[in-house]
């Protein structure tokens, strides 16, 4: 029995808690018709709709697998609420069900994605719509409408396609109203757009797509919300555009009208033609979208990183209902004798002539390292004029959403929120290809270990036996405990970056030291006390 058990804690520590065969996984399908609480490992089967006035609560840290064969979909109904609170060390991750059998075999559109519904506005005729793939009937009137909270969610490998004009987003707001709270999100690997908004008031801040198969950021319908700090990047093997704003495709001015609010975006495209040929226009404002978007950056698209179409939009941007401002378009449109935003060349009706009257800059940006698909850093570097003065910085409304600013783009120079909690490594010194790579991803991923404070994780340097105290803690009982601070062992002090792990594996029983009574922080750990100290931590 003991061996059973200690298989059992390795293949946790091994596979981000995973159970391989999906044995241990709370299967759920149908309607949620009462208030429902979720943790541990979820598998959606078939369309799962959170019906009125039921409220779905998530816990930290749980796993919602959509299932493949049935195009498991999560959908929350008008009236009906989500509660999906993770945190920076326990995100909430929606992903394929192939994360658990076979990673190596996941790819967009394994299962459906995550819709939510509300009561908010939309300009479609009647004042209702129903979603892409059935996914429920959506508007009203109440631009305050509450959905519930998502913080710290992944979205992952989603975005089925039932066929080429009804494919399903990463994340769909459906006429969610502005009582819905929004921050911390990625949408990662999606068939279609990343995240959606079809009409609505929802507002949202740092928000992460990438590797999204179509667009990154879409609206339409008449979505008149908020957003700040969100980033895109791009990989041409499937990408379209890091922006596609629509008013209304069958009518541009219907009204509402689209007129969103934004402040400090980065769009990364691909200029690479490794990946593919794909990774088009930066942003493309269309069929009547009226908008206000300062503080961007937009750089490494194919195409033009601005482009406008249809009357109704340039009415609006000579109405000044459209505008852009204090933002740097660089290394754009490469298919097109590098135009950052579009000539008649490209376009009929060219976006450049805005671009000037905007003020609009072609400048390098220089963004640390935006292009890196495995380890990307989005931020500024100190040099940039994102963050030197050389570019006014516009200040955001004071209105307790937006956030006070010095910089231009999606992310602080000095506060990167894109790490500790999206599907990027936290490591510079281990690639994707290395045979130990998802190991450690997921270690960071858990909280068990934060690396060196350089920044990198150290693959093949050994064990010291003050890292394995720290590990073990961290796995058994997180960051935040109480500990004695009188010295169990001579040769560590209380100012060593260890002394509370090792402390804690003392009171736990964990170890005992060495005979001599020493610790032996700095000694590398063998094979021998490796196998102590894990029976010891996870089994007796």
């Amino acid at each position: 029995m003991r061996k059973v058990v200690f298989c059992g804690v390795l293949l946790g520590l091994i596979f981000f808690s995973f159970n391989v065969v999906l044995a241990d996984v709370q299967v759920v399908s149908g309607n949620i018709t009462e208030n429902t609480t979720w943790s541990g490992e979820i598998l959606l089967r078939g369309a799962v709709f959170v019906k009125a006035p039921a409220t779905l609560t998530i816990e930290p840290g749980t796993i919602i697998y959509g299932e493949q064969a049935t195009i498991g979909t999560l959908i929350i109904e008008r009236g009906a609420k989500i509660h999906a609170e993770g945190t920076l060390q326990a995100p909430i991750v929606f992903t394929s069900e192939l994360t658990a059998i076979d990673p190596g075999s996941r790819a967009r559109g394994d299962w459906g994605g995550l819709i939510i519904n509300g009561y908010a506005p939309i300009n479609v005729p009647g004042g209702e719509a129903i979603g892409e793939g059935d996914t429920g009937v959506y508007g009203g009137n109440d631009p305050h409408d509450n959905s519930g909270i998502l913080r710290y969610v992944r979205v992952e490998y989603a975005g089925h396609e039932f066929s080429p004009e009804n494919e399903l987003n990463g994340i769909a707001f459906q006429g969610v109203g502005d009582g819905t709270t929004v921050d911390h999100v990625q949408v990662h690997m999606n068939l279609d757009d990343g995240i959606e908004m079809f009409g609505g008031t929802v507002n949202f801040k740092y928000a992460l797509t990438t590797n999204i198969g179509d667009d990154n950021f879409d609206w339409t319908d008449g979505w008149q919300g908020k957003a700040q700090f969100l980033v895109c990047q791009q990989r041409a093997d499937d990408a379209d555009n890091g922006i596609e704003a629509d008013n209304n495709a069958e009518n541009n001015n219907y009204t509402p009208r689209s007129n969103p609010t934004i402040y400090n975006i980065t769009l990364i495209g691909d200029p690479d033609f490794s990946e593919g040929e794909e990774s088009d226009l930066g942003m493309l404002l269309r069929e009547g979208t009226a908008g206000r978007i300062y503080n961007a950056i937009v750089v490494g698209f194919k195409d033009p990183g601005l482009d406008i179409d249809h009357t109704a939009t340039f009415e609006q941007a000579d109405a000044r209902t459209l505008v852009m401002g204090n933002s740097i378009f660089w290394n754009n449109g490469s298919n097109q004798g590098g135009q950052n935003f579009s000539k008649a060349t490209f376009d009929d009706d060219p976006a450049a002539p805005y671009a000037a009257t905007w003020g609009l800059q072609e400048v390098d940006p220089k963004i640390l390292n935006p292009y890196e698909l495995v380890n990307p850093d989005f931020r500024p570097g100190s040099d940039s004029p994102a963050v030197d003065g050389t570019i006014p910085v516009a200040t955001p409304p004071d209105d307790g959403f937006f956030e006070s600013v010095n910089f231009i783009g999606g992310v602080d120079p000095n506060n990167d929120w894109t790490k500790g909690w999206t599907t990027f490594p936290l490591f510079s010194d281990i690639s994707s290809s290395h045979w130990a790579f998802e190991y450690v991803k997921n270690l960071r991923d858990l909280g068990w270990t934060t690396g060196y404070p350089d920044g990198t994780y150290g693959p093949e340097n050994s064990v010291s036996r003050a890292e394995m105290a720290a590990f073990l803690i961290r796995a058994k009982i997180g960051d935040d405990f109480t500990y004695e601070e009188t010295p169990h062992f001579p040769d560590i002090s209380s100012d060593h970056w260890a002394f509370k792990y090792i402390q804690k594996l003392y009171e736990l029983g964990i170890t005992t030291g060495y005979p001599d009574g020493t610790y032996g922080p700095y000694n590398n750990v063998t094979r021998a006390e490796m196998a102590a100290f894990l029976i010891r931590a996870f089994v007796s």
